[in-house]
């Protein structure tokens, strides 16, 4: 071996390695006194998972991907807010693909596998009682990927808070509703229509789609009409994702209507609104009041097709407040400047917001502890303004608005209540028998009104 080359003694390199784990170590001690805390280890976080189930994929793709974006908008405020240090909250999303199987199969993805304390989540009101079915009675045919044991036994038991507007006639222990009922959205407007401001309308058109919602909005509304003379012209339901509205325009012709009321939901909306308006009917004469359109649905229909046309809701994005001029501006900053945000979406963001002013207060994510909190009367100022939890029946106090469609696809709010309006989910013109009280035993049953399901 060339001499440049050879190898040091067993004693030489014995004693070089000792000098140098001296020397690392005297500088290691030295380095680890001179940094401090920068050698600490990085605290590690509570994690909390947040179910969030909507459809990303079918008819109610669109409107709903618009719902997870507001919850996980919502839940990186909280995280990056500072408010809970040592607290990581992590949304677990999942598609329900605008089917009411999948829907159930996700819900229990979500229950026994993630073992998440709420979901936030639905559209549909089918969609709603499929989870809700599946939080009550699971069943073997939706057991999830990863699940091992048998479902029959004692479960986890999350809450659900629900974001949209719906037809009532429900209440659940474990269900928090932050939609309007017919009482604080689709009466309100009605009775606007029927006053002088409103053109004394006589004559009412309803279409909807064909489910739960519009049968049972519908079922109340000419309840509500019948005490006050009001004729009901036409009733017509066609499927989620009908696209034909050709024969329905005709009726609506042949009736003569002096108001249509819509509760048409999804990717119909734009059809409707283009074949009514190439039909000849105008906002001005035969003005459409719908219950599932907002400025979402609006960036996807043309402005000249829905002019002049209204929408019941209880806020609106150009409600001319600091609280919802600081969403829009933070949602737009998120999202794109092209965004908008609609009375879904405030509500999706606010159950997120009054979950966590729960858990701040429970100091839990616990479901029981979540619930007593709630059912104290919780309230919260929202975007929208100021809401109220009903301690009776988990739905929230709410404002009720009016908007008129304008040319740049937003609404110019015609009237607001003055006050908070309690919801009913159960009035007793339509279903006489009917109460809930959670703080007082539950839900009391009445006969079943026939909606013609």
């Amino acid at each position: 071996m060339h001499p440049r080359y050879a190898l040091p003694s067993i004693k030489t390199a014995l004693g070089l390695a000792l000098i140098l784990t001296w020397t690392c170590n005297l500088g290691c001690e030295q380095l680890n006194k001179t940094i401090g805390v920068l050698t600490k280890p990085k605290e590690t976080k509570e994690t909390i998972k947040l179910g969030i189930l909507h459809s990303q994929t079918g008819s109610m793709g669109m409107n709903e991907m618009s719902l997870r974006h507001a919850e996980v908008f919502a839940i990186e405020e909280i995280n990056d807010s500072g408010e809970f240090p040592k607290t990581e909250f992590v949304p677990v999303v999942k598609d329900g693909r605008s089917k009411s199987d999948h829907f159930r199969r996700r819900a229990r993805d979500l229950i026994d596998v993630e073992k998440v304390d709420v979901i936030f989540g639905c559209w549909t009101s089918l969609h709603r009682k499929a989870v809700i079915e599946e939080m009550d009675n699971p069943s073997d045919l939706f057991r999830p990927v990863g699940f091992v044991g048998n479902i029959s036994t004692k479960r986890h038991e999350p809450l659900l808070f629900y974001p949209l507007q719906y037809e009532g006639f429900e209440a659940h222990r474990n269900v928090f509703y932050f939609g309007s009922t017919p009482n604080q959205q689709i009466l309100p407007a009605i009775d606007w229509f029927l006053s002088v401001q409103g053109g004394k309308r006589q004559k009412l058109y309803l279409i909807g789609s064909d489910y739960l919602f519009p049968r049972m909005a519908n079922y109340i509304v000419k309840k509500y009409l019948e005490s006050r003379g009001i004729e009901v012209v036409d009733e017509v339901y066609l499927p989620l994702g009908h696209k034909d509205f050709g024969d329905a325009i005709l009726k609506i012709q042949q009736k003569s209507p002096d108001l249509i009321l819509s509760t048409i939901n999804g990717d119909s909306n734009r059809p409707f609104y283009e074949q009514l308006y190439k039909s000849g009917i105008r906002a001005e004469t035969l003005p459409v009041l719908a219950t599932s359109v907002a400025e979402d649905e609006l960036r996807r229909i043309p402005p000249e097709f829905v002019q002049g046309h209204y929408a019941a809701w209880s806020y609106f994005q150009s409600l001319d407040t600091p609280e919802s001029k600081k969403f829009v501006g933070l949602f737009k900053k998120t999202f794109g400047l092209d965004r908008v945000v609609d009375d879904p979406m405030e509500a999706a963001y606010t159950q997120v917001m009054v979950w966590k002013e729960a858990y701040k207060r429970a100091n839990s994510s616990d479901p029981l502890k979540i619930r007593e909190v709630l059912e104290k009367g919780l309230e919260f100022d929202a975007p929208g303004g100021r809401i109220k939890v009903d301690p009776k029946t988990h739905h929230m106090y709410k404002k009720f608005r009016l908007g008129q469609i304008q040319l740049d696809r937003q609404f110019k709010i015609i009237y607001e209540s003055k006050d908070l309006i309690a919801p009913d989910p159960f009035p007793a013109f339509a279903f006489p028998g009917w109460e809930c009280d959670w703080t007082q035993g539950g839900l009391t049953k009445g006969p079943i009104p026939k909606i013609g399901l």
